[in-house]
C-alpha cells in the first residue's frame, strides 16, 4: 500500500532512439514513496530500454527522470537495479555472503558493517542459513534472492527489476512474488517493476502503467485497489482482480491488433 503521495521518480516525456528506430516517445508517469509499480506492454516495446533509462545505466535521448526531485545523470545512489539473469548477475568464485558485501565495497564502510549489512539482507530474503555457500550450490530461485539480497543490502530507497522472476518455475515464482511483497510491506522500500506478465503486475501492484506499441509511450496508468495481505489464491480468485486482468489485457490487446491485421 502507498504509504506516502511524495514522488520519489519521475519520468517526464522521454524519447529513445537507436539510430532511425524510436524506442520511446513521451514516456511520462510517477512513482509515489514506498509504492509498488509494475510496467506493462506487447512484447518488444522497450521495457528494458525504459528501465535503462530510469536508472540511469542508459540516458534518454530526450526529457529527463527525476529521483528525489533530482535530475538523473548517473545512476542514483537511491536506486539499484536487480536484473532478470541472476546466474551472471553472481560471481560463481564467491560465496553467497561475499557477493552479497561486493557492492558495498564502494561506499567505504567497515568490514564489520559491510558483514552485518549483508547478513541482515540474506535473513530478510529467507537466506540467512545459506551464506556459506556458492551460488553454483543453490536452486534459481535461492540464487535469485541472493541477488535480491545484495540489492537490498546497499539500502536503496527505490528498487527497480528487470522481469526477476521470468527464468523460475510457477512455483518458485509466486514465492519470490510473496517474498517482495513482504520487503516492501517491512522495509518500505520503493518498487518498480518491468514484467510481461499481466496476472503477476496485477498481482503486485498499487498501480500498473501499461506501455503501448513502438514508439512506446503510456497508454494508461492503471490504480490497483487490491489492499495489503495479499494471498496468491484468495487474491486471485476475487472479482476485482479478475476484472483488472481482463482490462490490463484488452489495452495491451488493443495496440497490438493492428499490426496483426
Amino acid at each position: 500500500m502507498k504509504t506516502t503521495t511524495k514522488k520519489i521518480l519521475e519520468a517526464d516525456g522521454l524519447g529513445k532512439s537507436f539510430g532511425a528506430n524510436q524506442v520511446l516517445s513521451n514516456v511520462t508517469f510517477s512513482v509515489d514513496q514506498g509504492e509498488f509499480v509494475c510496467i506493462v506492454g506487447p512484447s518488444g516495446t522497450g521495457k528494458t530500454t525504459l528501465l535503462r533509462a530510469l536508472s540511469g545505466l542508459g540516458p534518454a535521448n530526450s526529457g529527463e527522470v527525476r529521483v528525489n526531485g533530482r535530475v538523473v545523470v548517473q545512476p542514483p545512489a537511491e536506486l539499484s537495479v536487480v536484473f532478470q539473469d541472476y546466474s551472471r548477475s553472481l560471481m560463481p568464485w564467491m560465496r553467497v555472503l561475499k557477493n552479497v558485501e561486493l557492492p558495498l565495497l564502494r561506499l567505504g564502510l567497515s568490514r564489520t558493517e559491510r558483514r552485518a549489512r549483508a547478513e541482515q539482507a540474506l535473513a530478510d530474503v529467507g537466506l540467512g542459513h545459506a551464506a556459506h555457500l556458492y551460488p553454483w550450490q543453490m536452486s534459481g530461485g535461492m540464487q535469485q534472492r541472493a541477488a535480491i539480497a545484495r540489492s537490498l543490502a546497499y539500502r536503496p530507497e527505490i528498487l527497480i527489476m528487470d522481469e526477476p522472476f521470468a527464468s523460475v518455475d510457477a512455483q518458485t515464482r509466486a514465492d519470490l512474488e510473496d517474498l517482495m511483497l513482504d520487503i516492501r510491506n517491512r522495509l518500505g522500500v520503493t518498487i518498480v517493476l518491468v514484467t510481461h506478465d499481466i496476472d503477476e503486475a496485477v498481482y503486485l501492484g498499487d498501480k500498473v502503467i501499461v506501455l503501448s506499441g513502438r514508439p512506446t509511450s503510456v497508454f494508461a496508468s492503471v490504480e490497483i485497489p487490491l489492499g495489503s495481505g495479499r494471498d496468491q489464491i484468495a487474491t486471485k480468485s476475487r472479482p476485482e482482480y479478475l476484472e483488472l486482468r481482463a482490462e490490463i489485457h484488452r489495452m495491451i490487446m488493443r495496440k497490438t491488433e493492428p499490426a496483426t491485421r
